[in-house]
């Protein structure tokens, strides 16, 4: 992302005229994005003068934004942000374009969700409307490398609406409708600034404790108060009966499956990307491989373990620091006690996001006699004095729990214990941490 910025960036220095309509329109004609719904939306942009992108940028431009995977499961077309998450460039811009339009013209952000979201989602549902509904949608993947990304490849076979393109659409529809009603004189006149402000690792003091703005971290929260009164499920049918209606194969919409598929793909999205907390996977954080083979752990579990690290003793605020920690955490795992992996479950950050560790499906190394029928959850610091913050309570209080007890991780009625301090609770999420009021001995146990 910050070669993407950067690159917008040059071609805005060299044509200071060009206002930021202009560049992203630019952008659109470089990319070729020109189906019949974007020109409902957003009119032909080969009116349009690009010759401003010299050659140079044009090749560049077009490799970045163009979205394709390969037959070898490679994703083009997005890119690594700061946060440690992967952007399809594609709806993320055409989402921007679209505010760009409505606070130029005075006009509504028509087609905000549709270019988005709803047209991929949709044709997603439809395409695998065989397949179980949890295999509609996705997948994440891994780069090559964090440091100098250039190859992201998939972890399974892709659907129409992979992780990146979701991240790329709730990152425009969050942008674009922020264009479309910002008082102009709050708005910056460039396009590389309203990427750079958006796209940022970590914040200072207590992470995202009581940050207000509209930030990369906080694209699911952010997506689903915008998104989630305005009906999804509904917006996924018009989006698809007027894709239909252009594109002249209206008899699809007879089909009497499609309500069904698009029912159950938004109640999977809804349940991934709002229910669900980000988690940054292995692949991302630099872990090693696991040294013997994993133990399956025996689903649903009845109990979920609160740990905190002690050491780190930090909070971490940037992905970065984060995976540092984690990788430090793992070495000290593996190599001084004598574990095959890192022993957390999860871990969870102050910047916004969760770490893997075993993960859902393999049994840790977290509490000793324990880690066989419960989950191990740390938190990076040192709350012997202290809590985290509520930010990074909630990912898990709100968030990890909901979605392990929904898809069948963690039993409905679990007990949750944080060393000597231990809640029960029967309303899974909502009461979480509640009775929880001293943290004081609150240390991983030296043998597990």
């Amino acid at each position: 992302m910050d070669s993407f910025i950067n690159a917008v960036e040059l071609v805005e220095k060299s044509n200071l005229h060009l206002p930021p309509l202009a560049v992203v329109r630019g952008l659109r004609k470089t990319a070729g994005h020109e189906d019949q719904l974007t020109l409902h939306f957003l009119g032909a942009s080969n009116n349009l003068s690009v010759s401003e992108f010299n050659t140079t940028f044009f090749s560049f431009f077009d490799k970045a934004i163009h979205h394709v995977v390969t037959d070898h499961g490679e994703e083009r077309g997005v890119v690594l942000t700061q946060d440690g998450t992967t952007v399809a460039l594609a709806p993320l811009l055409l989402g921007i374009e679209v505010g760009l339009k409505a606070k130029t013209e005075g006009t509504p952000p028509l087609g905000m969700i549709p270019l988005t979201l709803a047209k991929n989602l949709g044709l997603s549902f439809l395409h695998l409307m065989d397949f179980p509904a949890s295999q509609r949608l996705g997948p994440d993947g891994c780069w090559d490398s964090v440091v100098l990304p250039r190859v992201f490849r998939l972890s399974r076979l892709p659907t129409l609406a992979t992780d990146a393109l979701i991240n790329g659409g709730m990152d425009g529809a969050i942008l674009g409708m922020e264009l479309a009603h910002q008082p102009s004189a709050e708005r910056s006149n460039k396009l590389s600034d309203i990427l750079r402000d958006y796209y940022i690792d970590g914040v200072k003091g207590h992470g995202l404790e009581g940050v207000s703005t509209h930030i990369s971290p906080k694209r699911r929260e952010n997506s689903r108060a915008l998104l989630g009164p305005l009906d999804p499920q509904r917006q996924v049918m018009e989006t698809l009966a007027m894709v239909w209606k252009l594109e002249r194969t209206e008899w699809i919409h007879k089909d009497t499956g499609v309500k069904k598929a698009v029912r159950d793909g938004v109640l999977e999205f809804v349940h991934r990307y709002w229910d669900c907390p980000p988690v940054i996977p292995r692949c991302q954080w630099g872990a090693e491989a696991h040294k013997a083979t994993p133990i399956p752990l025996s689903l649903p579990l009845p109990f979920l373990y609160i740990h905190h690290t002690y050491e780190p003793s930090q909070p971490c605020l940037t992905f970065q620091q984060c995976s540092r920690d984690m990788r430090a955490m793992q070495l000290f795992h593996q190599d001084v006690r004598g574990w095959d992996d890192i022993g957390y479950s999860f871990v969870v950050g102050s910047n916004g996001y969760l770490y893997e560790g075993r993960g859902w499906l393999h049994r840790g190394r977290h509490t000793r006699d324990h880690s066989s029928i419960g989950y191990g959850v740390a938190f990076i610091g040192d709350y012997s004095s202290s809590v985290p913050s509520r930010h990074s309570l909630e990912l898990v209080r709100h968030h990890l729990v909901k979605c392990a007890v929904d898809k069948g991780r963690l039993a409905a009625n679990y007990t949750i214990h944080g060393h000597r301090q231990v809640v029960n609770t029967t309303c899974p999420g909502d009461a979480l941490f509640s009775e929880i009021k001293s943290w004081e001995n609150f240390r991983e146990p030296s043998s597990m």
